[in-house]
């Protein structure tokens, strides 16, 4: 066999193929192997906001925004305030983060970018097919999700969609101590929809208006929940929207694991490393790629129980409850939040609990659709 350009491809430079070149690029087992990072786009403007929630310290606390360690829930009946500690909810600019990543990789001489987009992946010649040019290699670590997924009548899905707007204010506004994880005042008719509040400081914050749905909405819908929100909730009228996004991210048990092949490893979204109970990727892609390097350097393949069976069976039965019964939202937060502590709902978020707290949890939680979902998933 003619010796292959790279020793790994990387189709795709977001979170995913980015945290997992630049892992295998500081681990000396992998010294002298080629890489290269395949993408259409060199990753030049703040296309996202990630934030997560950390128990101390963390790997990217020099590139954070801002981080809070209390927080607000808000529903029809309840108002939480959450003291995270010893976690912190943490905010991370995307082009932070690609910036720093690419700038430590081009001083590598065994990492090459490619703005190109690869088109197939050929494992008989072991050859990414790109637009520009193909691409050789002994494995590949593919970030683009399988284009059937969305068409799967077996599997579960919902959306979690939303467009946010980085306000300034004339005057000072904001608490900016605290955060506001879900506010149900304002909310789509029968929908699991809410607001999200990152305040950066006191006359700037992130506003974003979110649903949980089977459903999509044009974008003047997130425009006038987004309008009503600032005016009658946060009861600001002079503002200038200075920023603005709007993301889609699919939330579902669909089996993106079983694409994994001898030769090509599914990463990111494309490998399941979405928590489809919440849409959070950026610490799970972070835990992934961990147990990713641990399974090379112990002679197993990539992909090698990168899958918790047991909470995605969790996943599975919630995002059911939420497709049959999107009116439920606002009721199971409410209860997911007034009968939990903070930091049980992030450990089993986190996939960290024991069988005993996980009931515990499912228990608070109960409405009969759980039943019926459970009944059906399991």
């Amino acid at each position: 066999m003619i010796t292959p350009d790279y020793f790994y491809a990387i189709v795709g430079g977001g979170l995913a193929g980015l945290q997992l070149a630049y892992s295998i690029s500081n681990d000396v087992f992998f010294k002298g192997k080629k890489i290269v990072i395949i993408d259409p786009s060199d990753k030049s403007k703040n296309d996202k906001t990630w934030c997560f929630w950390e128990n101390g310290k963390g790997n990217w606390d020099h590139l954070i925004h801002k981080s809070w360690s209390k927080a607000e829930f808000i529903s029809s009946g309840a108002k939480e305030t959450l003291n995270l500690e010893p976690y912190s909810y943490k905010m991370l600019r995307s082009l932070d983060f690609y910036r720093f990543i690419r700038e430590k990789l081009e001083k590598s001489e065994h990492v090459t970018f490619a703005k190109d987009e690869i088109e197939k992946i050929d494992q008989v010649t072991r050859t990414a097919i790109g637009k520009k040019r193909n691409y050789t290699a002994t494995h590949f670590f593919d970030s683009r999700p399988p284009e059937h997924y969305l068409k799967d009548t077996k599997s579960t899905k919902i959306f979690q969609h939303f467009k946010g707007w980085k306000i300034k204010t004339k005057n000072e506004k904001f608490d900016d101590r605290n955060f506001t994880m879900m506010d149900y005042r304002i909310k789509y008719q029968n929908s699991t929809s809410f607001t999200y509040v990152l305040p950066v400081s006191k006359n700037e914050a992130l506003v974003e208006f979110t649903f949980f749905t089977p459903f999509t909405v044009e974008d003047d819908e997130y425009d006038k929940y987004l309008q009503r929100y600032i005016s009658d909730i946060l009861k600001i009228e002079d503002y200038k929207v200075i920023e603005s996004e709007k993301g889609l991210i699919p939330m579902t048990d669909y089996s993106f694991h079983k694409q994994n092949t001898e030769y090509i490893t599914k990463i990111g979204t494309a490998g399941g490393w979405v928590k489809a109970s919440s849409g959070y990727s950026f610490k799970n892609t972070e835990k992934k790629i961990d147990l990713l390097i641990d399974n090379i350097k112990s002679g197993l393949v990539p992909s090698h129980k990168l899958q918790n069976k047991k909470f995605r069976k969790y996943d599975a039965i919630f995002l059911d409850v939420l497709e049959k019964r999107n009116d439920l939202g606002e009721e199971v937060f409410t209860k997911l939040y007034t009968k939990n502590t903070i930091q049980d709902i992030f450990r089993f978020l986190d996939e960290e609990t024991k069988i005993s707290e996980e009931l515990k949890i499912m228990k608070s939680l109960f409405h009969p659709q759980f039943l019926k979902s459970f009944f059906k998933k399991i």
